[in-house]
C-alpha cells in the first residue's frame, strides 16, 4: 500500500447499514474514514483495540461506557480497548476519522 492515501478512490467497506468505511493501515495503526448516512445507527459494541476519533463534519450522538454526548465537527474522543460504545448519526451525513491501535485485521481489505 502506498504511503499516500486516496480517500475518494478507495474501495468502500460497509460496517453496518448506512455506515461506510475507507481504511488505510501500517504496522501499528489503522486509519478509517467513516461516512454515516443521516440517522445511521452503530450498535453497541466493543473491541480490544484502542480507538481515537474526530468528527470532521455533521453531528452524532455517541455513547462511550454509558456516557452519552452530542458531538459536532472538531470534537474528539478516545475509547480504551474493551469499552462498549455506540453512535447515532444526526439529520445530516456525518464524516469521522478514526484511528485504531493495534491494526484491526477485520478492517483490512
Amino acid at each position: 500500500m502506498s504511503c499516500f492515501c486516496d480517500i475518494e478512490n478507495r474501495a468502500i467497506k460497509t460496517a453496518a447499514p448506512g455506515i461506510d468505511l475507507r481504511t488505510f493501515w501500517g504496522r501499528e495503526m489503522l486509519v478509517s474514514v467513516v461516512d454515516l448516512a443521516p440517522g445511521a445507527v452503530l450498535p453497541d459494541h466493543s473491541h480490544p483495540h484502542e480507538q481515537a476519533g474526530t468528527i470532521l463534519s455533521g453531528e452524532m450522538e455517541m455513547t462511550i461506557d454509558g456516557e452519552t454526548r452530542n458531538l459536532t465537527a472538531g470534537d474528539t474522543y478516545i475509547i480504551p480497548g474493551g469499552v462498549p460504545h455506540s453512535a447515532v448519526a444526526g439529520e445530516k451525513p456525518v464524516r469521522v476519522i478514526d484511528v485504531f491501535s493495534p491494526v484491526r485485521e477485520d478492517y483490512q481489505y
